[in-house]
């Protein structure tokens, strides 16, 4: 067999490769990503929220989180979160006097700490792009009888989403490759169905090439998608 003809082997579908596997680490990549930033987008606008609010309290809270997440390697934010969730569960067994074995949901772990991480980011874009807008505009539509929540909702936000996306872009971008850090719990998705494919096969250059392209190819239709977003919530702007 030709060395050509060994990778295929190795990368194709079925038994006698491991296209099966680094395809379904692909997925949970994918999904563990989108759910990430589902939760890391609602997380992000409320600690904006707070940001900006005239709470004192808010606002030391929101800036509390930011900066420890901030702070914090990402690596061991999901270390954190992953054991530090055991031993919360494990505690409020004992507070309950419940003698079974508490285990927390690696992939609930794994979305959790990418979320947390996302949001902390996150919200200094949304609070960016919240400043961006100007408040003239917010004074003309109060003036023309909108309520304060009218003008937020048609007037600020479709203009906080044009300012937003280019930071928001970039920040999936790293949550796409941020995925691959939750392989240290043991979280099945494409690095660690590399890693496995590699010391199995003794290949470990090939296939941490092949979940390398994966990611790239991740990267590039990420990329088209941001620029078609940027392109519709710019329609009818006009550029100097």
């Amino acid at each position: 067999m030709t060395p050509e003809e060994s990778v295929l082997t190795l990368l194709s579908l079925g038994d006698a490769g491991w296209g099966d596997e680094l395809l379904r680490g692909a997925l949970l990549t994918i999904e563990i990503a989108l759910v990430s930033l589902a939760i890391g987008l609602v997380l992000g606008l409320a600690t904006a929220g707070a940001k900006i609010s005239h709470s004192w309290l808010l606002k030391a809270l929101a800036s509390t989180y930011t900066n420890i997440i901030r702070g914090i390697p990402e690596f061991l934010i999901i270390l954190l979160v992953f054991f530090g969730s055991d031993q919360l569960m494990i505690s409020l067994g004992n507070w309950l006097n419940y003698d079974g074995l508490f285990e927390i949901n690696k992939f609930v772990a794994g979305v959790l700490a990418l979320s947390l991480i996302f949001g902390a980011y996150a919200s200094e874009v949304f609070r960016g792009a919240y400043l961006a807008v100007p408040y003239g505009q917010i004074e003309a539509a109060l003036a023309c009888g909108m309520t304060p929540m009218g003008a937020f909702w048609r007037i600020r936000m479709p203009q906080m989403w044009r300012y937003a996306i280019p930071g928001l872009g970039n920040l999936w971008m790293v949550l796409l490759k941020d995925t691959s850090l939750v392989s240290v719990i043991a979280l099945d998705e494409l690095l660690r169905q590399s890693n496995i494919a590699g010391e199995t096969t003794r290949e470990p250059f090939m296939f941490y090439l092949a979940a390398a392209l994966i990611y790239l190819l991740f990267t590039i239709v990420s990329d088209y998608g941001r620029h078609r977003m940027e392109l519709r919530a710019n329609r009818g702007v006009r550029r100097v």
